[in-house]
């Protein structure tokens, strides 16, 4: 008896260590001082390691969801995803230069103006530059800012307290914490083994994503987290309240209303969450038309109104000239399916014998990969946040999709299907082989 329990543990102490082995070696190929991680070469390294680092954490995945493991490991996993953002927390982020743009937000907003009304490099803000973080803000000469109220209101927060870029990152972490919390809870609730934790603190793209980069997506981790405990608990109103604030840290969380509205609960979430964003929206509506930032040019710039941003038209053209309008032919079906998919979520009664927060975070994840997949981002970021629900429900392809995109930090081909196919691809077999699975037991 003590053997079976001991040899899964000494597994996963041994995947631990390899993986903290593997992410400071990462770290060891940055060049000091510069924003990337150097020459293309050691690019190419680095995204080496960090696939390799998502093999170990998939392996990692797979002790933890097969084997008994006793309490204790659930500190190990805990202790060692501490440990490793720590070390992530003090080194300068390289993979992204959006955290610039956060503590430039917050630094405007500290003057009294309303960051939706100039770009960085605009006379107008000439007394704000300072040289630590204004000459590395992205887009500085021509985007105003993308981010939405609930993002701005927490950079200007952050920014009283600290306005510096290890300061925004920590705020981040904190972030983090907070849905580590709401994690731990909602896997109580359900009855599952908390070292289940291991989904979302171990994945290296949420690693390299918060604690490196201090990307925005760990606020609205924070916050959705606690809009799925809410929910849980019946606390209806207030979870369509945060998930609101979720909503307007990163617009994509609104994929997953559908999940928060099973069974008829509409009204009190939907009029919670409206509130939150008319209140939200308030103090920036000096902009006018402007309080959407950059947003309306953004998928102009990734490509999306052509349709070379999308991974099936951008493998399509490769085979036939598409026309003009193929763009949002997929955008109409893309929307069509979502809608109905949807509709089902929210319209279908739950299984008896499946934990309510199983079903809640099963059908989160299952809105969120799709919406996610069909839109399919190249930054590897935006995939960070499906480790979430994939904690309490955890799914192959959810779980593929939200560690495999650390290949985006290259672009070896300078184009938009065949290198992204090696996460896409895989996500596809896995979500049709779910499906047949599904299909069989109903």
């Amino acid at each position: 008896m003590i053997g079976a329990v001991a040899s899964p543990r000494i597994a996963l102490t041994l995947l631990g260590a390899v993986l903290t082995a593997l992410t400071l070696g990462a770290l060891t190929l940055h060049v000091p001082g510069a924003d990337t991680v150097g020459s293309p070469l050691r690019a190419n390294l680095f995204v080496g390691v960090l696939a390799v680092s998502a093999g170990v954490y998939l392996l990692a995945v797979r002790v933890v969801l097969r084997h008994d493991l006793p309490a204790s490991a659930t500190g190990l996993v805990l202790a060692l995803a501490v440990l490793l953002r720590l070390a992530l927390l003090l080194q300068p982020p390289f993979l992204s230069s959006d955290i610039y743009r956060y503590v430039w937000d917050g630094q405007v907003q500290g003057a009294g103006i309303n960051p939706y009304l100039y770009v960085p490099a605009d006379p107008a803000l000439t007394a704000l530059r300072d040289p630590a973080v204004f000459p590395l803000i992205n887009r500085a000469d021509y985007a105003r800012t993308i981010y939405p109220p609930a993002a701005q209101a927490f950079f200007a927060v952050v920014g009283r307290v600290s306005a510096s870029v290890t300061g925004m990152k920590a705020a981040m972490l904190l972030c983090e914490g907070v849905a580590l919390l709401c994690l731990l809870a909602l896997l109580a609730r359900a009855g599952l083994p908390r070292v289940r934790i291991l989904i979302y603190a171990w994945n290296p793209l949420v690693l390299w994503s918060f604690a490196l980069d201090g990307h925005v997506d760990a606020l609205a981790v924070g916050l959705l987290a606690l809009a799925l405990l809410a929910r849980a608990r019946h606390r209806d109103g207030l979870a369509g309240a945060i998930l609101a604030g979720a909503v307007l840290v990163k617009f994509l969380p609104v994929v997953v209303a559908p999940a928060f509205v099973r069974g008829g609960r509409l009204w009190r979430p939907a009029l919670a969450g409206l509130a939150v964003i008319v209140a939200l929206y308030a103090p920036y509506l000096s902009a006018g038309a402007g309080v959407l930032g950059f947003l309306p040019a953004y998928g102009s710039e990734e490509g999306f109104d052509t349709g070379q941003g999308f991974w099936l038209l951008a493998g399509l053209s490769h085979l036939v000239t598409l026309p003009s309008v193929a763009a949002r032919i997929y955008a109409l079906a893309v929307a069509a399916c979502f809608a109905a998919l949807s509709l089902w979520v929210a319209m279908r009664r739950a299984p008896k014998d499946v934990p309510e927060a199983v079903v809640l975070c099963r059908d989160a994840g299952l809105l969120a990969a799709l919406a996610t997949a069909a839109a399919n981002p190249h930054y590897a970021w935006y995939y960070a946040w499906l480790a979430l629900p994939a904690c309490v429900a955890p799914s192959p392809a959810v779980i593929w999709l939200s560690a495999a995109p650390v290949l985006f930090y290259v672009d070896p081909f300078n184009e938009r299907f065949v290198w992204p196919g090696l996460v896409f691809g895989p996500a596809l077999v896995l979500a049709l082989r779910a499906l047949v699975r599904w299909k069989r037991a109903s």
